[in-house]
């Protein structure tokens, strides 16, 4: 790279090198495989100068803070506005058709909000714990962060996501089918910190953790799982969480579904029993056909989706060299392995995990293959490290009916139309 002009004496010019480059055949070695086109005549977007190779662009500190180019201006959280009476509370949700590895960006990750999105000055916020504790305390922001502090890459998944499948295929994309998850990093200090500080009496086994929003959404947590792996988190990916992420603080519970990972944290309690609140009886419980409801059903269980092609991706190059790509997660560890199907689970074919594979959080795969540009029924199914197989919808129906809304993991069929599209079906 050089900002210096560029020599064209000696009769050559950009245009005269780039087109005798191309003669020369390299670009078209890959043509048979890939499906890339010949150099036969010259590309006017090879060979033609175009006005951003010709002027100088903005300089630094023209947008202080970084922005995608306007050209990617479709990806975004999208919501489905008839889901929910209104949008203080309701869910957005992650373009997981449009992104790649595993790690979201902040400015995608899926909102859920009970009463909106709460703006708190920091200085203004204070985290209590109370109860059954030997000294109740009160944390301002500066004193969270004298406490040791970690960096945990996992995944978030609210319980209903692809809760209106269970009944059927229903959304057509799998940014609304799937789209309730994200994978960040988070940093904080483990909530075992600041218990131990306060000092939990023997007969503390439960704990309530409280938010600030006007929901004042609040959740029982087994004391086991506190002390385990939960953060106190107020940075994700080394920034500041963002106010629809529950800044300044929020808490994170690893691998168990979102509505615990209560945001704007403000209070925890100490119990000797659950409190029973509404977002674990009423609602967060899993409906069984005898009419009899599971409650406390906190993990998220081995799940997958294949996010492009779907329906919002379709393959527009035609026949020829494909890349399936998709997302794999569990809430009881890592990701051991996953199978895709091209016949609706006929014949499974193993996929290539790459990246990083960490316990309880997002995990990328891929699988290759030459399209012939007939009907494909396309799934993907995930094994993690416990031995646990990502049923299918009938297998997960036959165990626990279809009035559910919450953790529906089965497998996911896009339908692979000759013309590219693809449609949101299901295969019995």
């Amino acid at each position: 790279m050089t900002d210096r002009p560029e020599r064209t004496g000696e009769g050559t010019s950009r245009r005269s090198f780039l087109m005798r480059s191309l003669a020369l055949g390299g670009a078209a070695a890959f043509a048979g495989t890939t499906g890339s086109r010949a150099a036969d005549g010259g590309d006017p977007a090879i060979t033609e100068l175009k006005d951003w190779n010709s002027y100088l662009g903005e300089g630094v500190v023209t947008r202080p803070y970084g922005t995608p180019s306007p050209f990617e201006a479709g990806v975004v959280r999208r919501d489905v506005p008839w889901l929910t009476a209104d949008a203080t509370s309701s869910v957005s949700f992650t373009p997981l058709h449009d992104l790649e590895g595993i790690i979201t960006p902040n400015g995608l990750c899926f909102e859920r909000h009970h009463a909106g999105i709460a703006e708190i000055p920091p200085d203004e916020h204070r985290l209590m714990i109370n109860g059954l504790v030997d000294r109740p305390l009160v944390f301002t922001m500066d004193d969270l962060k004298r406490f040791p502090r970690e960096n945990r890459v996992y995944f978030l998944e609210c319980a209903a996501n692809s809760g209106m499948e269970w009944r059927g295929a229903q959304l057509n994309g799998c940014q609304f089918t799937h789209g309730m998850i994200h994978c960040v990093m988070y940093t904080g200090t483990p909530l075992r910190y600041l218990l131990e500080e306060a000092g939990v009496k023997t007969a503390g086994k439960w704990l309530l953790a409280e938010g600030a929003d006007a929901a004042a959404m609040t959740r029982s947590i087994p004391m086991e799982k506190a002390l385990d792996d939960c953060l106190v988190a107020w940075k994700m990916n080394g920034e500041a969480l963002r106010p629809e992420q529950g800044y300044p603080v929020r808490l994170v519970v690893p691998g168990w579904e979102g509505n615990m990972w209560v945001k704007w944290l403000r209070r925890l309690e100490v119990g000797d029993q659950p409190w029973e609140q509404r977002e674990e009886t009423s609602k967060y419980t899993d409906l069984l056909p005898s009419g009899k409801a599971r409650k406390f059903t906190w993990g998220m269980e081995v799940k997958s989706v294949i996010t492009n092609p779907s329906p919002q991706a379709p393959i527009t190059h035609g026949k020829g060299r494909t890349v399936i790509t998709g997302l794999a997660w569990s809430g009881n560890g890592r990701i051991d392995r996953v199978d895709v199907t091209l016949d609706g689970g006929r014949n499974w074919h193993k996929a290539r995990i790459d990246g990083p594979s960490l316990p309880m959080a997002l995990h990328r795969f891929y699988y290759d293959f030459d399209w012939d540009g007939s009907q494909l029924l396309l799934q993907s199914r995930a094994v993690d490290e416990r031995g646990f197989v990502q049923p299918t919808k009938n297998e997960l129906r036959a165990a626990r009916g279809d009035n559910s809304i919450y953790h529906n993991n089965g497998i996911q069929t896009w339908l692979l139309t000759a013309d590219g599209g693809l449609e949101n079906v299901e295969v019995s």
